[in-house]
């Protein structure tokens, strides 16, 4: 349908705005490029994870997605998944204190407030709540969410080290994103890619190591899980070094791990805090790295409007 207020300037969201107000326009911007990125990511994840689970093998369930939160973070989100992912809509459920905010959405997914129902059910778990709630949100899932459970953080202000303490968790992913602009989606998918980013080769490391987690909770030996997640980047390696267990671990633990023995659980907490064997590898080495940025902006070629994030 044509929007009959396309060419009445008085219709436009500025008009009403003073002199004042109109040079604080680009903190709207700035706002739909966080959001923007943040989705970008989040989805670039679930897809890694999805393709994952779904090569691995006796796998006989779906990727099951939860977010915690409806509010603009939680609702673009949940759009993103709906659309981008291939995620099917029953298996993606939302806990929010006020269900029916989802609207028309509702017939979508299933939506509801029971935010330790939620815990249980998720292997991929989306915090989209605001700060001042976090307290009662980590006392509802603190002991209710299993170990296998992936928890992604969108709430601000709240150190990834605080939140494992106040869930009592260390399988949780912080992301670290910055503001991106472009006009294009081609050209906003190669702003927003983590390996051109400043300072968050750390979460991309995470990632990886989540992946590895997941393959250990799978009860894959450490070739299998190698292996299966070198094959997540097969179309990209072809001139660049692969994954192997040295990249991951310590050269010493390395050396002693047989090729059916898992790999120990790796803390999240600590690999997006502390230097890691991973973090080491994945900086000197530019060719995996541009290996990996390939691979993202191929996970994230289904052109998105920029505007939807400033709406709904």
């Amino acid at each position: 349908m044509a929007d009959v207020a396309a060419d009445l300037s008085s219709f436009s969201f500025e008009t009403g705005l003073t002199d004042d107000e109109k040079k604080l326009l680009y903190l709207r911007a700035r706002a739909a490029g966080l959001t923007f990125c943040g989705c970008a990511h989040a989805l670039y994840l679930c897809k890694l994870v999805k393709r994952q689970t779904e090569t691995q093998q006796h796998q006989e369930k779906d990727l099951c997605v939860g977010i915690l939160g409806l509010g603009h973070m939680g609702k673009q989100l949940l759009l993103s998944l709906l659309e981008l992912t291939g995620i099917k809509p029953s298996h993606i459920k939302v806990s929010t204190r006020r269900p029916e905010s989802a609207g028309t959405l509702k017939y979508l997914f299933r939506c509801f407030f029971n935010n330790r129902r939620l815990a249980a059910w998720a292997d991929v778990l989306f915090l989209c709540c605001l700060p001042s709630h976090l307290p009662k949100v980590c006392a509802d899932l603190h002991s209710h969410l299993s170990k296998r459970c992936l928890v992604y953080s969108f709430v601000s202000a709240v150190p990834v080290t605080r939140l494992a303490e106040l869930l009592g968790h260390n399988f949780i992913l912080k992301p670290q994103y910055d503001f991106v602009s472009a006009d294009r989606y081609p050209l906003l998918i190669e702003a927003s890619c983590p390996l051109t980013m400043s300072g968050i080769l750390s979460w991309v490391c995470a990632v990886l190591y989540s992946l590895l987690n997941i393959c250990t909770s799978a009860g894959l030996g450490s070739s299998d899980a190698l292996s299966l997640i070198n094959s997540l980047f097969k179309e990209k390696w072809t001139h660049a070094v692969q994954l192997n267990a040295q990249s991951f671990v310590s050269s010493s633990y390395a050396s002693s791990l047989l090729g059916d023995e898992l790999f120990s659980w790796i803390s999240l907490t600590d690999a997006q805090s502390k230097e890691t064997p991973l973090l080491r590898f994945l900086s000197s080495n530019k060719s995996v790295q541009q290996c990996i940025a390939a691979e993202y902006k191929s996970l994230l070629d289904t052109p998105v409007m920029l505007d939807s994030y400033c709406t709904h």
